[in-house]
């Protein structure tokens, strides 16, 4: 499931709980994930985790993702009806986060 696209690209590792395996969610977010190296270029790894609650029918998909730059990591977590939502979110917040640390850090 581990995916490492080179030297200039972050690791990317996306894990499906309690889901099938849906390759075009992987890729998705993976490409996603890939955006915020424009924003930041230094990101090292990245976990995404994407999971399926059975007992709530309205926000069941949940999407949290780890990101890894040096000296501090970033999580954001989305809860919605599909992956794709979640994930939108979750890397939206990690680029608000991201432009902040850089702002911070320059």
């Amino acid at each position: 499931m581990t995916k490492d696209t080179g030297s200039d690209t972050p690791m990317i590792n996306v894990t499906l709980r309690h889901s099938n395996n849906h390759n075009a969610i992987e890729d998705y977010a993976r490409s996603a994930v890939q955006s915020l190296t424009r924003l930041y270029p230094s990101i090292i790894s990245c976990h995404v985790i994407l999971d399926h609650q059975k007992n709530d029918y309205e926000k069941n998909k949940n999407a949290e993702i780890t990101l890894h730059v040096p000296q501090h990591d970033f999580i954001a977590k989305e809860s919605g009806a599909a992956y794709e939502l979640c994930i939108d979110g979750c890397v939206a917040a990690l680029g608000r986060q991201l432009q902040k640390y850089k702002e911070k850090i320059h």
